[in-house]
């Protein structure tokens, strides 16, 4: 069973005295432990896709399936909770809290969580992606690569069967996007989840399982 499902999803946008159509009938999926990359020049739909596959975003038309459960009409409330305990998302600019310590946004996500081996979590998903001696280091003490790591471990504190990956090594160079890329490759088998990426980097192409383009809202 696919974690994620769009079946014929359409979107529209009420410009003024214009309707923009976003998405035309797009129909994707994505399983556990595999990375799927979205491709597509500016304008095309790749980051309304996003917001489809994030429940950030509901359709205008179609369904989102999220674990085989039909999400398309759940209220807000419904699908913040989603969000919180099924999808991950690691962004272009880390969007790490700076007063934080890299354990302390790490642990951010599951702060609403009674669970009391969140801390035991994030210090063990920091040591896995390389970070055990920087957990008291706040990300202007860490290079733009430990910054991308903390945001994954962030993405995946609670377990989730989805990360979202929004352009994720657009702020590195070669050499670190390639050391975040083998990062995620290694944890999507050990986190069994499904990986999906919107990129512009032609590297990330090479680390996928699949690559869908997606061109004036219509996939290709």
């Amino acid at each position: 069973m696919s974690v994620i499902e769009l079946d014929t999803v359409v979107k529209r946008y009420e410009s003024g005295t214009e309707t923009v159509e976003a998405l035309k009938g797009v129909d994707f999926h994505a399983d556990r432990g595999e990375m799927v990359t979205v491709i597509g020049p500016s304008g095309s739909g790749k980051s309304t896709m996003l917001n489809m596959i994030g429940l950030l975003d509901t359709p205008t038309q179609g369904t989102v399936r999220l674990d085989g459960r039909d999400v398309t009409d759940f209220t807000a409330d419904q699908l913040t909770e989603e969000r919180r305990s099924v999808i991950g998302f690691v962004f272009q600019d880390f969007h790490l809290l700076p007063m934080l310590t890299a354990i302390e946004n790490v642990e951010l996500p599951s702060m609403w969580e009674p669970s009391t081996d969140r801390r035991e979590r994030a210090i063990e998903l920091l040591h896995r992606v390389g970070l055990g001696d920087r957990l008291e280091h706040t990300p202007d003490q860490l290079s733009g690569g430990q910054c991308q790591r903390v945001a994954i471990a962030r993405a995946l504190i609670n377990e989730p069967d989805i990360v979202l990956a929004d352009e994720p090594t657009g702020n590195l160079d070669q050499e670190t996007g390639r050391t975040i890329l083998d990062e995620l490759t290694r944890l999507k088998e050990a986190e069994d989840v499904a990986i999906v990426s919107v990129t512009h980097d032609e590297q990330m192409v090479e680390y996928a399982d699949r690559v869908v383009r997606i061109v004036d809202g219509v996939m290709q």
